[in-house]
């Protein structure tokens, strides 16, 4: 890395004992890695068409606005992640681009909403699975959620146990699954409209009542940039992939790109077929929804669209299972967190300890706030806490890569690349912030009802819990954070940390 002016240079001993599995995965691995955590079964069934309320029939053309957004955000991941092929994946970026405290409350944030994603998708999975039997046999409990739920726990703890190559291949299993099945469905359904194929869907004649025009399109294509989310996931697995510089970079912008395609074919297919001027009233239970359109003009197929759609919640939940574990073993690598959470089995080599804690938090969440509320209310609670956080570090993100190249690479500094993308995802990326927090700045933006208004303030206390962490950890351990920057992969590269107050200089 060329130097910048700022800060020292400090080489660091490998870390202590033996680490993750390197060059366990490859390309395919890893792209499914990043595809199952954007969950495309679920996004297509219940997220996306959320944002038809106000696009309405033009809802492609929405996503496809969202597509070309979230594609700035993934490109300056994918640039840090060519460059910095870590298990700390967004920390580092984040510490390297501004600040060690800034990586460190970025790593604090991440490990948090990571690993409440697989309680969030264990919920859906229960209700989902209780709901469709007792729609089928009404003998079935409707309510009888939780067997679903935990069985779908221990599934992704023994995928996680028995380390990244079982997990990362399972997860390309299910992620070939879910896609494959609503790639189908899409031709079945733009076969079925014939002459009602049309383009103007990708135009704004469409857009619902009360939101005419451009104004509705970009509503909807705030709800729907929420369906992108977890298209970094690939990058915690730098460590253990087979030439990760190129991998990484690959593996995030193909799999924004690809399942952002998907999306724009399934949701123009389902607009054409149901018919874009009364598409504002899609997304809803019954027939105006995926499943029931799938019962009503297609048979059985609908037995397929289910499968799809519960295969992708446990697919997401091994996924972000992966990604927590790994972020967990990075900051306990250099112990910013608790060492044990860099302990890895002696022969498989997964994060043992973080497999555990993970699997302990996923039941504990899922079983707390599903009794304690009803699991849809619980998952709205979870999905809002961790969509308010995960777009926060897509903005800190951005502005790590700017800082990146500006400060540490300027000769491979590329203006519109590292400095216009940036700037335009956080543009991208602010309003869905606001959305998704339940702020009312735009007229489409609804406040959000207890208890899923309590995610503020869980969000809240916790990061004001990392600042004191953070504190503690700059006056007691000021090395430990600046590891934070460090990638493990160039042991033998000096790694240039900026200036702190208390800090070894060598």
């Amino acid at each position: 890395m060329s130097g910048d002016g700022v800060g020292s240079t400090t080489r660091s001993a490998g870390p202590q004992g033996p680490g993750l599995r390197r060059e366990a995965i490859g390309l395919r691995e890893v792209l499914f890695q990043s595809i199952t955590a954007m969950a495309p079964a679920a996004a297509i069934a219940a997220s996306i068409p959320s944002g038809a309320a106000f696009a309405g029939g033009s809802l492609p053309l929405s996503v496809l606005i969202a597509l070309v957004a979230c594609l700035f955000t993934a490109s300056c991941v994918a640039e840090l992640a060519r460059r910095m092929p870590a298990a700390g994946s967004v920390s580092t970026y984040a510490a390297q681009g501004l600040h060690p405290a800034v990586g460190f409350l970025v790593g604090w944030g991440y490990v948090f909403v990571e690993a409440l994603v697989p309680p969030l998708l264990l919920l859906q999975l229960g209700f989902t699975t209780a709901g469709t039997l007792h729609d089928e046999w009404t003998s079935y409990p409707g309510d009888l959620w939780w067997p679903w739920s935990l069985a779908g726990a221990v599934i992704i703890a023994l995928a996680g146990y028995f380390g990244v190559r079982a997990s990362a291949r399972f997860g390309t299993v299910l992620g070939i699954f879910e896609v494959l099945v609503f790639l189908v469905f899409a031709v079945l359904l733009i076969t079925r409209a014939g002459g009602d194929n049309t383009l103007t869907v990708f135009g704004t004649s469409h857009t619902a009542p009360g939101f005419e025009g451009i104004g509705g399109v970009f509503a909807g294509s705030v709800y729907t940039v929420l369906a992108f989310a977890g298209f970094e996931a690939a990058a915690p697995l730098a460590e253990e992939t087979k030439d990760p510089r190129r991998t990484m970079h690959r593996a995030v912008l193909g799999a924004a790109l690809s399942i952002g395609l998907v999306y724009v074919i399934t949701t123009y297919a389902m607009a054409v077929y149901f018919g874009p001027d009364k598409f504002a009233g899609f997304g809803g239970a019954g027939a105006a929804s995926w499943d029931g359109v799938a019962r009503a003009s297609f048979g059985l197929f609908w037995v397929l669209v289910f499968l799809a759609v519960v295969n992708s919640t446990v697919a997401n939940a091994n996924a972000c299972a992966t990604v927590s574990t790994r972020t967990a073993f990075a900051l306990g690598r250099i112990g910013v967190f608790p060492r044990a959470f860099a302990r890895v089995h002696p022969v498989r080599r997964s994060p043992v300890a973080g497999v555990a804690v993970q699997f302990v938090v996923a039941v504990a969440a899922m079983l707390g706030l599903g009794f304690a509320y009803d699991p849809v209310t619980a998952f709205l609670l979870l999905a809002t806490v961790i969509v308010t956080v995960i777009i926060g570090v897509y903005i800190v993100a951005n502005l790590a890569c700017a800082g990146y190249f500006l400060r540490r690479a300027r000769a491979e500094l590329r203006p519109v690349r590292h400095l216009v993308f940036p700037v335009l995802g956080i543009v991208a990326f602010v309003p869905a912030l606001l959305t998704a927090a339940g702020i009312p700045v735009f007229d489409f933006v609804s406040e959000l009802s207890s208890p899923v208004s309590y995610a503020g303030p869980v969000v809240g206390v916790w990061l004001a819990l990392g600042v004191v962490v953070l504190i503690v950890l700059a006056r007691r351990h000021p090395d430990r954070l600046a590891e934070t920057a460090r990638v493990h992969l160039d042991d033998d590269v000096p790694v240039t940390h900026p200036p702190q107050s208390g800090a070894p200089q060598s």
